[in-house]
């Protein structure tokens, strides 16, 4: 019996998951935000989704092979890039700039930094707000086909409220991903159970934005839910604040990253010139991700004390 002592770097527990595991996870956890998309906006907004995320793929696979590295597409995470991307994009986007958004994200956000996991901010919300700064059409929102267009203007941008049963189902204008809150409700479900996300981020996030939106408007609860299923909060904290390589990895930073995500979109709400602040504010919050989690881990037993 061989009973020499076998050495090896952490991890030394593995919970058998796998990043394509993961993906996949976040994939299905995203298809009912999908599916509301394409009867609220049409087929249109499948056109978007299918081009964005073939772009994204195939942006990898280019990319990888110029660089001479391994081709990463099966881990599913450019899959995962580019449907983010596409559900944050008005369906009457035109295609040519899907593609540009993807090129940005995957090559210039992504591979250009070492590809996944050494990217320094989430590259769907990147290219999002470079696209936003890029291209006019970003800030005119695709309306419903389901509904009638004169009642369907962006909630955050519209002089009268939409109503909270219209911000769940989705029955307003806005980027196809974003406007239905049951369905990224639901989704979100999914990845706790699944333990894929936990619940620091996303509740901290909302949470704050419902307090402070709250004090806001008067101490007014209906207004408060309105402005937390309005916009891109649900997606952006759920999906892409989560983000495992661009967020800390502790409870407590967690927590630090939610809170600053959500008073950055405050203020952007009532203070900026853009409606809508989410995708600034996570972008922001990325670029702090290491100082959070340096101030935020854990101290190892018998270091860090006063030096001799």
């Amino acid at each position: 019996m061989n009973t020499q002592l076998k050495l090896s770097v952490s991890p030394h527990i593995h919970s058998g998951r796998s990043t394509r595991r993961i993906m996949l996870d976040v994939l299905i956890a995203l298809l009912p935000a999908t599916a509301a998309g394409a009867v609220i906006f049409g087929l249109r907004s499948l056109l978007v989704v299918a081009v964005t995320v073939a772009a994204c793929v195939g942006f990898e696979a280019l990319f990888s092979l110029i660089a001479k590295k391994p081709i990463p597409v099966g881990d599913l995470s450019a899959a995962v890039t580019g449907l983010l991307l596409a559900l944050n994009l008005p369906a009457n986007i035109p295609l040519w700039q899907c593609v540009v958004g993807s090129l940005f994200a995957i090559v210039v956000v992504k591979g250009l930094f070492g590809g996944l996991g050494a990217n320094p901010v989430n590259p769907a919300i990147t290219a999002r707000v470079f696209m936003l700064v890029a291209f006019a059409t970003l800030t005119k929102a695709a309306f419903p086909t389901i509904v009638d267009t004169a009642s369907s203007a962006t909630p955050l941008a519209a002089e009268k409220a939409t109503s909270l049963t219209d911000l769940l189902l989705g029955l307003h204008g806005g980027a196809i991903g974003e406007t239905c809150a049951a369905a990224l409700l639901l989704g979100g479900v999914y990845l706790l159970v699944r333990r894929v996300i936990t619940w620091h981020v996303p509740v901290a996030f909302i949470g704050t934005v419902f307090l402070t939106s709250f004090i806001m408007e008067g101490m007014d609860a209906t207004a408060a839910l309105a402005a937390i299923l309005s916009g891109g909060l649900l997606i952006g904290a759920i999906f892409m604040a989560t983000d495992y390589v661009t967020s800390p990895a502790t409870p407590w930073g967690k927590i630090i990253f939610g809170l600053g995500a959500s008073l950055i979109t405050f203020l952007i709400r009532y203070f900026g010139s853009y409606p809508e602040g989410v995708s600034f504010a996570i972008l922001f919050m990325n670029i702090l991700t290491p100082y959070i989690s340096s101030w935020t881990r854990r101290r190892i037993f018998g270091m860090g004390g006063s030096k001799a």
